[in-house]
């Protein structure tokens, strides 16, 4: 190999003084190349919460006469989302952003379309981590009822008000510790789920399985299922922190909704065949079930522990999504703050868990969850609908589509609107003309928020679409100059020669 050329360069780059004003990606503050695939499958992982998914779909399988066309549902929402995180990893492969579907979005679509996205995403991600922080709060009472320890009224509010300065301190600290935890809980949990879903088969009893969702009750089934995969693409939050953004994330963002899928389908088929009568009767029954105390212990602190990691999560991608879109100067700039050790947006985190904990303390994850987790779902199915023509769009522009890409968008983005289709029209004739309402709504709030900033901050409009881009340490030096352009991007320029 001729190593002249190279030998010149460190040599020139030797002598080359660096620049005085150094040229910084716009998301630097969260520090570069910390996180590795382990922990970015952890995040993923965590958002998903596939223990406790694991538990309901068992449940709604077990107690509800729907058999294979449930079964099907779950299998049909496992394929769906796969294709939309093919159309996620088309861009996960060319980009290394904070704002994940937001930044994606901005790249295939318009800028109203991009502001949508973002009011969608925002929108989805706080009401369930609201739902998933409700939640925690309710297990982690009724663990200490199950070890005999009977609180009284309020608990459950002083319970969430606990999880959340637990998850905010852990979010601080900063991702990588947190994750690794997520993932040893997720595994342990996970296993002991399996174990129990493998058992003889148990008739289950006293379990009321109706909904009052204003949909069939099969789409309503896909619709969770579309909700258990939620937060897949979480990984993709963090590709400027990752080490490998454009190959890590990547396999990341496959990866999860395929195995957290077949596990769904797994508890699924488990729930329709009576095999899955053991754990649920453990969780929803406890020892009145006949499980012994240990299980019915064990069972609860892994799904309180699913429960409090999903919370976990949500703010550590929410507080992202911020922290993008707080750099593009379209949410107020105090969110772009960074904990100058940890490197963490710990503004960001405190107002997505702060949010997050005023609606849990209204969220009552006894009554009327349905009808509140399908106007999530709706903005999930939204937002992934938007993120998968994006994709077609985006590939189309650069040139770069295949037969495969074009199948995969086309797929994926038809899917998601003809899911969308089904449950308006399954709500217009249940008569519930809010839910369209909402869907309504949320499909205009692109437009209110890009005409807010047009009419008050017009120079936000042209910044949307930050992603992470070369820093001057990253070049050799004397190879090259960095400099900003007008607009506000890093360029490459040819390097000044000095005399």
């Amino acid at each position: 190999m001729n190593t002249s050329a190279l030998r010149a360069a460190l040599e020139q780059a030797a002598l080359t003084e660096r620049p005085l004003n150094p040229v910084y990606s716009p998301l630097s503050a969260l520090g570069r190349k910390q996180l590795t695939p382990v922990d970015l499958l952890g995040q993923s992982m965590s958002t998903m919460a596939p223990a406790t998914c694991m538990v309901f779909i068992a449940l709604w399988m077990s107690s509800a006469d729907v058999g294979g066309a449930g079964l099907l549902g779950i299998i049909g929402a496992t394929i769906v989302m796969t294709l939309v995180a093919l159309c996620v990893r088309q861009f996960t492969l060319r980009l290394a952003a904070s704002g994940s579907l937001y930044s994606f979005v901005a790249h295939g679509l318009g800028k109203r379309a991009t502001l949508t996205a973002g009011a969608v995403l925002l929108f989805a991600y706080v009401g369930v981590s609201i739902s998933v922080l409700s939640n925690a709060g309710a297990n982690l009472v009724k663990v200490a009822d199950v070890a005999g320890v009977h609180l009284g009224s309020g608990s459950v509010n002083i319970a969430s008000i606990l999880v959340a300065l637990l998850v905010v301190a852990i979010a601080v600290r900063g991702v990588r510790l947190a994750s690794r935890t997520i993932l040893v809980i997720e595994i342990c949990t996970l296993c002991l789920i399996t174990v129990l879903l493998m058992r003889a088969p148990v008739a289950v009893t006293a379990i009321d399985p109706s909904t009052t969702a204003p949909i069939g009750f099969v789409l309503f089934l896909t619709m969770q299922t579309v909700l258990s995969l939620a937060g897949f693409e979480s990984a993709a939050f963090f590709g400027p922190e990752a080490r490998t953004p454009l190959r890590s994330v990547s396999r990341t963002v496959l990866l999860s909704p395929i195995l957290v899928g077949a596990l769904y389908v797994f508890a699924g088929w488990a729930g329709m065949t009576g095999h899955a009568g053991t754990l649920i009767g453990a969780y929803f029954n406890g020892v009145d079930s006949g499980a012994s105390l240990p299980l019915v212990m064990a069972v609860n602190i892994g799904v309180c522990s699913s429960w409090i990691a999903s919370t976990l999560g949500f703010a550590q991608a929410g507080s992202r999504l911020l922290f993008s879109m707080s750099v593009e100067k379209i949410v107020p700039s105090f969110l772009d703050r960074v904990h100058p050790r940890f490197r963490t947006p710990w503004a960001g985190v405190a107002l997505f868990v702060g949010v997050s904990l005023i609606g849990s303390l209204w969220h009552n994850p006894h009554h009327a969850t349905d009808n509140y987790d399908v106007v999530v779902e709706m903005a999930l199915v939204l937002a992934y609908t938007m993120v998968s023509i994006a994709a077609l769009r985006f590939l189309g522009r650069i040139s770069e589509h295949t037969v495969w890409t074009r199948m995969f968008g086309l797929c994926a983005a038809a899917a998601g609107s003809g899911v969308l289709v089904f449950a308006v029209l399954d709500t217009v004739r249940s008569g519930a003309w809010g839910y369209l309402a909402w869907i309504v709504a949320l499909g205009a709030s692109g437009t209110i928020w890009y005409w807010f900033l047009w009419r008050f901050r017009p120079e936000s409009i042209d910044a949307i679409g930050v992603f992470d881009s070369v820093e001057t340490a990253d070049l050799l030096p004397g190879s090259a100059d960095l400099e900003m352009s007008a607009a506000g991007k890093p360029v490459l320029t040819p390097p000044h020669r000095g005399g």
